[in-house]
């Protein structure tokens, strides 16, 4: 496991994420601020199975994607999820405001943490990058966090 990674999504996100606000523009995406951190939530959510994909990727790629999931390469911009899981346009906004979208992306990491303290050796689905372990979920998240850090311009 990364400690670094994992510190970083338990609590260096918070911090990069106080200052971002609904008028904080993308550099690419449909996304708005917003959008994205409800989006950050529902992908924590899908790491400790509250929300449930079925694995859209064909197995024999399965190796190529958990090859490029545990390299230190970052997802270029404008990569976007398969549209079978989650469309084409993001999802209208769940939350009355920011902050309370910001909130809940606190309590999806801290119960994602809790998840797996609770149970080490669970494996559950990514739709595209299969069966991962807490280690490789870590991995994923912090990949797709920065990933959305980058496109609100908040980290290079």
């Amino acid at each position: 496991m990364s400690p670094q990674k994992l510190s970083f999504l338990e609590n260096d996100l918070f911090l990069l994420l106080a200052d971002i606000n609904v008028d904080t523009a993308a550099k690419w995406g449909k996304m708005n601020a917003q959008q994205m951190i409800e989006h950050l939530v529902d992908f924590f959510n899908v790491s400790v199975e509250k929300i449930i994909f079925p694995v859209v990727t064909p197995e024999e790629h399965l190796p190529k994607f958990k090859e490029f999931l545990l390299s230190d390469k970052q997802f270029r911009e404008n990569t976007k999820a398969p549209s079978s899981v989650l469309g084409e346009d993001p999802l209208p906004l769940r939350c009355a405001d920011i902050e309370t979208a910001k909130q809940r992306l606190k309590n999806a990491v801290q119960d994602f943490i809790a998840y797996f303290n609770e149970q080490p050796d669970r494996i559950t689905n990514h739709p595209a990058f299969g069966p991962l372990n807490y280690d490789e979920w870590i991995q994923l998240h912090y990949k797709h966090v920065t990933h959305h850090l980058r496109q609100f311009g908040i980290v290079c």
